[in-house]
Parts: C-alpha cells; structure tokens; sequence
C-alpha cells in the first residue's frame, strides 16, 4: 500500500443491486463472490460491488454483502439473491490496481488507512467498486 493514499472526494448515486449478504469473514465472502459470478453466468457489462456494513449499523453483526447492479432481464428471486441499494453520497475514493488476488490483500489496509479521515461519515457502509478485474475503487463514505 503507498504510504500517501491518492484520495478523491467523489459523488455517487444509489445503485440498484442484486446480493448475498455473509459475515465478514474472508473465507465466507470469498465463497459468496464464486457462487455470484457463477449464477450471473457472464461477468462481462457487469458492475460488482463489496458492501461492507461495520457492527454499528447493523446490530452489533458486521455483515459483508456481494452485489452486481441490477439489468433488466435479471430475476433476482430465481438466483436465490436479494435485491438492495448500493448508497449513494460524498465518497473518498482510493483506486487499486494490480493483479488478483495480489490486490485484494490491498483492500483492508487502505480501508483502514483511508477511515482515519476526520469527515468519514460512519452511517453508510464502505463500498468496493469493482471496475475491471485488476481495478478497484475504495469508496469511504464522507459527510
């Protein structure tokens, strides 16, 4: 992880998914992410997302959610998935690069780092915004 993140503050809109949610356990949210690509079929056009969602807001449970953005053809109900919004507001953003799963060891440092930031807005959850398979953006809710 650089020792200077490259942050920018950014604005974003909900986003209608499709997700399993799991503890926020690595082996578990790895497992979630195979079993959602392989109900999706093709990965290609798709936009993934990691929710993260810490014990405060959720009842002292952190939970961790897989998501990719709703199409129209998709029947959510039939994949066994549930539909939910990806929030949207003031993010800070710090994009990753590099290979999988080289990169995916990146994550919880730079999160970590980055919510150090004296306008993090803990109410919303901390999002992974997976762009391609060698590109992801952190987003850290701000106020």
């Amino acid at each position: 992880m650089p020792a200077e993140l490259r942050v920018e503050v950014v604005e974003r809109e909900d986003v209608t998914v499709m997700f399993k949610r799991v503890a926020d356990k690595q082996s578990a949210i790895t497992a979630a992410w195979a079993e959602l690509e392989q109900k999706v079929g093709s990965l290609r056009g798709r936009k993934f997302y990691g929710v993260f969602y810490d014990k405060a807001l959720l009842n002292d449970c952190a939970e961790y959610h897989v998501c990719v953005q709703v199409r129209d053809d998709d029947d959510p109900a039939k994949l066994g998935l549930e539909v939910g919004t990806v929030p949207g507001g003031r993010y800070a953003r710090v994009r990753l690069e590099g290979e999988p799963p080289a990169v995916y060891s990146l994550i919880a440092p730079t999160f970590k780092q980055l919510g150090e930031r004296p306008d993090h807005d803990p109410r919303r959850p901390d999002i992974e915004f997976y762009r391609r398979h060698d590109v992801i953006d952190l987003l850290l809710p701000v106020a």
